[in-house]
């Protein structure tokens, strides 16, 4: 009997990962361009739900929504740019895994507040130096580009760096108060699946 009803919560958690990964993608065709930024950078809520996952279950739970995102993405847009898909991912894990562990060590909003100043200063940072010198590089080379290190310099200072910053911020500044009212369910939710 026991056996059974771990297998229950266990599909169950599945279940709630799968669709908190399928609104995550349905939020990331939500985005918007910055207008002082390269127009292929642009701001998306799709990690709204990963946090979601993350506060509830545990940071990995955060990455399993983060990547059922970007999979569907790929399926879905017949995987023109793998390697967009890719830094997408890897920023969300950046900006997700801080918040979540921040939270179910300490609980509560100001843990929340600085996860996600911890959150973005990661993703931000990482994002800087994987664009420089992984995924700049990649597309460079990928699209048959000359990529000197001056433009890919420039590139990173002036478009990734403020773009993960700004990012960070605007999520924040949406997930806080999402968070404030819905504590009380998160704190249930994580009860129940303990």
């Amino acid at each position: 009997m026991r056996n059974t009803s771990k297998q229950s919560s266990n599909l169950l958690k599945l279940i709630i990962l799968a669709l908190l990964g399928t609104i995550s993608l349905l939020l990331f065709f939500l985005n918007f361009p910055l207008p002082f930024l390269p127009p292929y950078l642009k701001i998306d809520f799709s990690d709204v739900p990963a946090l979601m996952a993350s506060l509830i279950f545990s940071p990995l739970a955060g990455i399993i929504v983060v990547a059922v995102k970007n999979l569907l993405y790929l399926a879905v847009s017949g995987a023109g740019d793998p390697i967009g898909v890719a830094a997408n991912f890897l920023a969300g894990v950046m900006f997700v895994v801080p918040v979540s562990i921040l939270y179910h060590k300490y609980k509560g909003v100001k843990s929340i507040v600085s996860g996600l100043v911890t959150g973005t200063l990661i993703m931000a940072i990482g994002m800087s130096v994987l664009n420089y010198f992984i995924i700049l590089p990649a597309y460079g080379w990928f699209m048959g580009w000359e990529m000197t290190n001056q433009v890919i310099w420039a590139s990173v200072l002036a478009g990734v760096l403020p773009f993960n910053i700004i990012k960070g911020i605007i999520v924040a500044l949406l997930f806080v108060p999402l968070f404030i009212k819905m504590h009380s369910w998160i704190t249930q939710q994580q009860t129940k699946f303990i």
